[in-house]
């Protein structure tokens, strides 16, 4: 062979190489075990999707799917930039809330190094959507959103409220409503759902935005009360808890919906296998008896549809973000 053979078979071998890996690709991944990133602590929504998903991951893919709660930063930016920064080979995960897109624009409006970009991520399925809700202990003087904001009015900036962290969701959604019904609260950041769960409950902090399956347990056992719900309609498992828009505050609208989400540049054949064994698993009975006891219903959506949800309710949110400016 010749040496202008020698360079032509050398320009053709990438080609082929790549040729020849992407379907061998998909046939051997997962070759190792996964980790899935949830970027807080245990006990909030994006736990509580997390855990019976990875589980019945494992059971399809053949591998172990490791959940690994990395909270900081506030409102989950320290788990979403590591899940960003991670090699996009399929093995690093996100189970993810609606705070990935406020979270870059909050850093922004305070003139920080932004820590990620929404654009870093592909959206594999979205597995919840539940409306956020706001609860109150039940021993608290409040039976109605109105008692709530009628106190608030009275007192401004005495009554506290917890949330997973500054421009989280639950952060957001209190401050959504305030604006809207003209009331000043008090925020106290915790470092995600579950500890502001906690707080409420030990007497820390006087209210709650959470979403119905880190709140129906606690609101079975009659330790807290809910006033009303950030959704556009009722829900099955607190029928009788008014929306926000039903009371009068028209602008109020807002899902913690949890999502699974891999790197932009994972290669189609690993993310085509992922979306296959996500739609197998948001039809697992165990998966839906885990969701439907929790008070929280399965939501699925596929790559394309979610990928396309995730833009529209990403801009919403921005825009409520620019909205209510500079907040601690």
């Amino acid at each position: 062979m010749n040496r202008r053979d020698l360079l032509r078979a050398a320009a053709a071998l990438p080609l082929a190489e790549t040729v020849i890996s992407r379907p061998a690709l998909a046939q051997v991944y997962p070759a190792r075990n996964i980790t899935m990133i949830v970027p807080f602590p245990a006990g909030g929504q994006a736990d509580l999707a997390a855990r019976p998903v990875a589980m019945a991951l494992e059971r399809i893919l053949g591998k172990a799917v490791i959940v690994d709660n990395r909270a900081g930063g506030g409102g989950g930016s320290v788990g979403n930039a590591a899940a960003a920064r991670a090699e996009p080979d399929g093995y690093t995960l996100l189970m993810t809330l609606s705070s990935l897109a406020v979270l870059p624009e909050a850093d922004r409006l305070f003139d920080r190094p932004v820590a990620y970009e929404v654009s870093q991520f592909m959206p594999i399925a979205r597995v919840l959507a539940d409306p956020t809700l706001l609860a109150v202990p039940a021993s608290a003087p409040w039976k109605t959103a109105q008692d709530f904001v009628e106190d608030a009015k009275k007192r401004p900036g005495q009554i506290t409220y917890g949330s997973s962290g500054p421009y989280g969701t639950l952060h957001v959604a209190m401050e959504m409503f305030a604006s809207s019904a003209g009331i000043k609260l008090l925020h106290v950041p915790f470092r995600g759902a579950g500890p502001a769960l906690t707080a409420i409950l030990g007497g820390t902090v006087q209210a709650i935005a959470a979403a119905p399956g880190t709140l129906k347990p606690q609101v079975d056992d009659g330790k807290l009360r809910v006033l009303g719900n950030c959704g556009a309609q009722r829900i099955a498992s607190f029928p009788d808890v008014p929306t926000f828009q039903e009371l009068g505050y028209k602008d109020v609208e807002m899902y913690i919906w949890a999502g699974l989400f891999a790197q932009a540049a994972l290669p189609a054949p690993i993310a085509i296998r992922l979306r296959e064994a996500m739609a197998q698993v948001m039809t697992s009975p165990d998966v839906l008896r885990s969701f439907e006891a929790s008070g929280s219903l399965v939501a699925y959506q596929d790559a394309p549809a979610f990928s396309q949800f995730v833009a529209i309710d990403s801009a919403r949110l921005i825009a409520a973000v620019k909205k209510i400016g500079k907040v601690e």
